[in-house]
């Protein structure tokens, strides 16, 4: 098993403790039709709000949608942007024990207005000072408790104080006399407050900043590189350089990556993908140049999405795949908790999904022409597949004939197929409630009335379409061609 496929097999029970920078990100979507009679203002006529993880608490989402299980510590203020911050926390499966509540701070906030898909105006609600000492030991007390617990720490630095008077030197020396290896995504010009990390994760700018001059070419960020890594006693540095991708420097090498985005709607958030999939990767036993092929692929993916948003581990794998860098065998199969996550996105983007199943037991003409033609009439296909256990209660104790590894593996590869997802019942319909598809593809050899899942369907106001077989195609007919030959 490569490096990289053993972090997919291996990420779901690594903890990351990401410590830094609290921000509760709110966008405020409206109309704007005039200008307001009492100043030289637009009115904007409030259409819908959004929610969503800033700071470290991106970083933290990320970590969850890349399979592994995060620990957010950082401060919040006793006031409604905390309850604000803790509820989305939970919505995306991030453990809060660590955030301390202060008396001292408010939650940091940034409210957005946005009309036409541009923002006019940004309110932003902060308290950017130095720890007070009460508040300092507070977060170390709760990363001392944390630290025998985890794989892995971030420091999530956005300079909004967490890190301004030597938290980050206590919690790096801390994890250092545990084995805990340490990463920050760094801000400012003074890297002192890094010292003896792990890794850092600055961009060019960053990076530009922090060695006093301007930094362009392959040798000027090798150079700028490995200044850093000798004055702060780092292992090596991971650069992210925009559209000429990533570099890894080490003491004794260096490795630049080109970028893989396919196309770029918006870049924020991207560096907190990066520090997430390298967290997990790096926990999950890859080398430095491995960890960055994956966050390369992740920040490909981050960068091809509208706003803050998050990268599921399937969808990393499935660019990983397109890369060459994992095998195909390994499939794009999601659990049911990443399959809602990606229909989710993809309705979001205006996408129509589509859903089919079947046990696919030896994939053949028939299938693929169907799945061909369902693909084509919707965005993306979600394929429900019977796993083993289910395959035999339908078919008898001599099937399946090919596990469900391999049968999943074989559906991946196919384009029309956007993801597989198992399920373990005699029928989908479970499965089909749980995703809500647009539109639930079936063989014309059952009618409307048949089809399990059509009430959940047309009940959302979906459709269900039946597709033509092709004659004689079956997997039962190849079987006894074979029986017939031997």
């Amino acid at each position: 098993m490569s490096g990289t496929e053993q972090f997919f097999d291996t990420s779901a029970d690594i903890r990351v403790l990401i410590v830094g920078d609290l921000i509760l990100d709110r966008y405020i979507h409206g109309k704007v039709s005039r200008i307001s009679p009492e100043a030289p203002v637009p009115v904007v006529l409030r259409s819908h709000e959004k929610k969503v993880l800033g700071g470290a608490g991106n970083v933290a989402a990320n970590v969850s949608t890349l399979g592994g299980t995060p620990v957010l510590c950082g401060l919040v203020g006793d006031d409604v942007g905390r309850q604000e911050f803790i509820d989305l926390c939970a919505e995306t499966g991030i453990d809060t024990s660590g955030i301390v509540t202060s008396k001292r701070v408010c939650t940091i906030a940034k409210t957005r207005f946005v009309s036409g898909g541009s923002q006019i105006i940004r309110f932003d609600e902060e308290t950017v000072e130095p720890l007070c000492d009460e508040d300092r030991a507070a977060l170390l007390t709760v990363v001392e408790q944390q630290l025998d617990l985890v794989e892995i720490v971030v420091l999530s630095d956005y300079n909004k104080g967490v890190f301004v008077n030597g938290l980050a030197q206590a919690i790096i020396a801390m994890a250092k006399r545990k084995n805990v290896p340490v990463i920050a995504d760094p801000k400012g010009t003074d890297y002192s407050r890094y010292h003896g990390a792990t890794t850092l994760t600055p961009n060019l700018k960053e990076l530009s900043e922090a060695v006093g001059r301007a930094v362009h070419d392959d040798e000027d960020v090798l150079q700028a590189g490995r200044e850093l890594i000798r004055s702060f006693d780092l292992d090596f540095l991971v650069a992210t350089r925009s559209e000429r991708g990533m570099s890894i420097i080490q003491r004794d090498k260096v490795t630049h990556l080109p970028t893989r985005a396919r196309e770029v709607f918006d870049v924020s958030g991207a560096g907190d993908t990066v520090v997430a999939s390298i967290s997990l990767a790096l926990a999950a036993g890859l080398t430095p140049e491995e960890a960055a092929q994956v966050a390369n692929a992740a920040a490909a993916i981050a960068v091809s999405k509208r706003g803050t948003a998050q990268v599921q581990r399937a969808e990393v794998r499935a660019e990983m795949m397109r890369q060459g860098s994992v095998s195909r065998s390994k499939g794009t199969v999601l659990e049911l908790r990443e399959a809602r996550a990606a229909v989710d996105h993809w309705r979001s983007e205006g996408l129509k999904v589509g859903f089919t199943n079947g046990c696919f037991d030896i994939l053949h003409f028939g299938h693929v022409s169907l799945l061909q033609r369902a693909r084509s009439q919707c965005d993306r296909l979600i394929v429900g597949m019977n796993s083993d256990a289910s395959v035999s209660r339908l078919k008898g104790p001599t099937r399946p004939i090919n596990s469900e590894h391999d049968r999943s593996g074989v559906l991946s590869a196919l384009r029309s197929v956007d993801a597989v997802v198992l399920f373990e019942q005699d029928t989908p319909l479970e499965l089909i409630t749980a995703l809500e598809p647009d539109v639930l593809f079936k063989g014309a050899d059952y009618r409307i009335d048949q089809v399990v899942g059509r009430e959940v369907v047309e009940g959302i106001g979906g459709s269900v379409i039946l597709l033509d077989l092709e004659d004689g195609r079956s997997t039962t007919n190849v079987v006894d061609k074979i029986r017939t030959a031997s």
